[in-house]
């Protein structure tokens, strides 16, 4: 009897595995680190509204994962067309380490040294300020003109971006999360800067972590984290996510060799 029970046990169908899901009714779209490449954003924009336009039914989210700002060119202008989008939209920012480093530039000149080599160069100058500037001053006096040509109120928007954002059995964050510690107890220092440790971690988390910050040539689906972040500002293209049930898909705003920007729709991440 015990050996029929065990025969009807292994011939028995195995229960379908539960794929990860937000929640019922919402569609997510997660963009990867846009740094200064509003060109790619806009054309992201554009087909993020088609597609919700087309959809009246579903509650839209949008989800930017941080480093707006550093390395491409036009970093103000991304802030300031996020800024605009959230006036019709959901659309919530994390911080990433780059907004980080951009707020820090603004305590003392060391900090804006600092930053200065590690993207900002081209935040500062597309928030006016000019390249002979950069070039032929003091850093005393180019950290005076940083703080006179960011706007207190940009100053206090990116300050207030998010670190962490949950969505059934996702988990929206910059850079990840340490595996060791539960989603409560994150630092921020690890949301925003963490590697090592998260990368390599090879076991279940609390939640699928999507992130940025770590550069890949194509969504990197690992099963525990799904990191986005395609390089655009060097590479040209920029990813998001969407998630809507258990589905996942890929849109890419693209640039080709004559600079001109086109849409790519992809299947679910590999």
């Amino acid at each position: 009897m015990v050996m029929l029970q065990r025969l009807r046990d292994f011939l028995r169908s195995p229960q379908p595995v539960r794929l990860p899901r937000v929640p019922d009714g919402t569609r997510y779209y997660a963009i990867g680190d846009i740094h200064g490449r509003l060109d790619l954003y806009e054309a992201m924009i554009a087909a993020i509204e088609e597609e919700i336009a087309a959809a009246p039914g579903v509650e839209h989210r949008v989800v930017l994962l941080g480093d707006l700002v550093d390395r491409g060119p036009e970093s103000a202008g991304v802030i300031h067309r996020t800024q605009v989008w959230q006036q019709s939209r959901n659309v919530r920012v994390l911080a990433g380490n780059h907004e980080d480093m951009f707020l820090n530039a603004f305590r003392k000149p060391e900090q804006l040294r600092h930053f200065l080599k590690h993207g900002g160069y081209e935040t500062v100058l597309s928030f006016g300020l000019t390249r002979d500037e950069l070039a032929s001053l003091e850093i005393e006096e180019l950290h005076a003109l940083y703080c006179a040509r960011v706007p207190q109120s940009v100053r206090d928007y990116v300050a207030a971006f998010e670190t962490m954002i949950r969505a059934g059995d996702y988990v929206f964050v910059h850079a990840g999360i340490d595996p060791t510690r539960p989603l409560a107890e994150q630092k921020r220092s690890d949301l925003l800067w963490i590697r090592g440790g998260f990368l390599d971690h090879e076991g279940a988390l609390e939640k699928v972590v999507v992130h940025g910050h770590t550069i890949f040539d194509h969504v990197m689906d690992c099963g525990n984290r799904i990191g986005i972040d395609t390089g655009a500002f060097r590479s040209g293209v920029l990813t998001a996510l969407v998630l809507e049930g258990d589905q996942r898909r890929i849109l890419q705003a693209r640039t080709d060799e004559n600079g001109a920007v086109s849409m790519h729709h992809g299947d679910r991440p590999h």
